[in-house]
């Protein structure tokens, strides 16, 4: 694995949001391997690059704001030639209830604009993504203002056990065993 991408929005009104869940999981990431993400206007996001079990790792925020997410990673995956298969997005949910994560590979969109954009610029779905349970609000007219919002308390407590449990798997996730990671995430 070359790189890993938490989605989110920029700017700290967006910051405790439930759709900045995958910011948290690369902070959360970051802070284990002790180094900081940096602006890099070339990525058009905040990015860090270190090395673990032999292997080039960046991590990468994209700072476009959740609709443009594909341009940020686009042009970092162009700079170091990663390709698809060897990205995993870390995205919210609407579809898991808080406290669920889950690992696959490829399929549907499920409406989340970050992934479209990321499927539009890389021409296709074939990447990892790890996704963080913040649940559905009930109605779809609700959706855009329950996922910029903050979660409540006990909803905070279990979107970040989810975050937390999936984070032990980020060895086994840059090694690229990702059938003994989905393993461990899913039975847990």
């Amino acid at each position: 694995m070359k790189l890993i991408v938490g989605l989110g929005n920029p700017g700290k009104e967006y910051a405790s949001t439930r759709h900045n869940a995958g910011f948290h999981w690369v902070d959360c990431l970051a802070d284990e391997l002790k180094i900081s993400l940096k602006p890099e206007t070339r990525f058009q996001g905040l990015y860090a690059r270190v090395t673990r079990e032999d292997t080039d790792l960046c991590l990468l925020e994209p700072q476009t704001f959740m609709n443009r997410s594909g341009q940020s990673v686009a042009a970092l995956c162009r700079f170091y030639k990663i390709q698809p298969d060897e990205i995993v997005v870390v995205h919210d949910e609407l579809d898991l209830s808080p406290g669920a994560a889950k690992l696959k590979w490829g399929g549907g969109l499920g409406g989340h604009n970050g992934l479209k954009d990321i499927v539009t610029q890389l021409g296709t779905k074939d990447f990892w993504r790890l996704r963080i349970g913040i649940g559905h609000p009930g109605d779809r007219d609700a959706v855009v203002r329950y996922v910029l919002h903050p979660p409540g308390k006990a909803e905070a407590v279990m979107i970040n056990e989810a975050i937390d449990r999936s984070l032990q798997l980020w060895p086994l996730i840059i090694q690229g065993d990702f059938q003994s990671a989905m393993l461990k995430l899913h039975t847990q």
